[in-house]
């Protein structure tokens, strides 16, 4: 893995190079063996926290890993095209517009002990800018090169805190065109329910249960690529114990060795309906 500038990553995925960098200020990495017309994207994976934050923060470390998506990363790593972001979406949340994406308040406790500069916002969020242009360029060039591509978008959530039973899987789709999408976005949904995973663990899945597919994420590819379509695809934690912060590594690993078929023969299947 290289360390590269943001100038540097925009050029090598123009020129349709392969290569796996960090950003030069280790805010995201990105990884692409071979251009196919799919990729995954795991934006809340990181828990980096800049140090000039900490004293400020009224979160606690745990509060702050409780609310992110640890190990999606992990879950799609073996595949040719994957972006992830390494920091704490408490500094700065890449699935929220630039306007809201640095939090005052989260998961209605107060954030900051004292108000962010300017100066102390304006870094935070030029993370997130250098993230969209090289999400842009990614997604311009998929689209050049294949005419159609599609996006896997990992996320997870805390299913204990929930008062009723909630799937193992779900796909927010509120913000797609499900007339053009509704028979692929089934087939990834039926594909999930059939993952095997060890210890008992059933899954299921289901279509905005538990979430809605409202992330900037998807509302920013979807607006300005039409021919790209995103799954918000949300896994339960049931990976990991979410109060203990304990991770399963063999239930991250089953989920991992499912996708690295399932995601393949699906994107395959959208990108035969759609290339045009």
């Amino acid at each position: 893995m290289d360390r590269l500038t943001l100038t540097q990553i925009i050029s090598k995925i123009e020129n349709e190079e392969t290569f796996e960098a960090v950003s030069l200020d280790y805010s995201f990495t990105i990884k692409i063996d071979t251009y196919v017309p799919y990729a995954c994207a795991a934006i809340h994976n990181g828990h980096q926290f800049r140090k000039e934050l900490w004293d400020n923060c009224l979160h606690t470390e745990f509060e702050r890993w409780y609310e992110e998506d640890p190990e999606t990363k992990t879950m799609v790593a073996s595949h040719p095209i994957v972006i992830a972001g390494c920091d704490s979406r408490f500094e700065y949340d890449l699935n929220r517009s630039p306007e809201e994406a640095v939090f005052v308040t989260a998961w209605g406790k107060q954030l900051w002990e004292a108000p962010l500069s300017e100066a102390m916002k304006s870094k935070s969020l030029q993370k997130h800018i250098n993230f969209y242009k090289v999400t842009h360029t990614l997604i311009e060039t998929l689209e050049r090169k294949f005419g159609f591509c599609t996006v896997y978008d990992m996320h997870s959530y805390n299913w204990q805190r929930w008062d009723r039973e909630v799937p193992t899987w779900n796909l927010g789709t509120s913000n797609l065109d499900n007339k053009r999408f509704g028979k692929v976005i089934e087939d990834w949904r039926q594909s999930l329910s059939e993952i095997r995973l060890p210890n008992g663990i059933k899954s299921t899945s289901k279509v905005n249960d538990t979430f809605f597919g409202n992330g900037f994420f998807l509302k920013y590819i979807t607006k300005n690529f039409k021919n790209t379509l995103v799954l918000a695809t949300e896994i339960a934690k049931v990976y990991c114990d979410e109060y203990e912060q304990v991770i399963f590594p063999e239930v991250v690993n089953a989920v991992e060795q499912e996708l690295k078929t399932r995601i393949p023969k699906h994107a395959l299947d959208v990108y035969k309906a759609f290339k045009g």
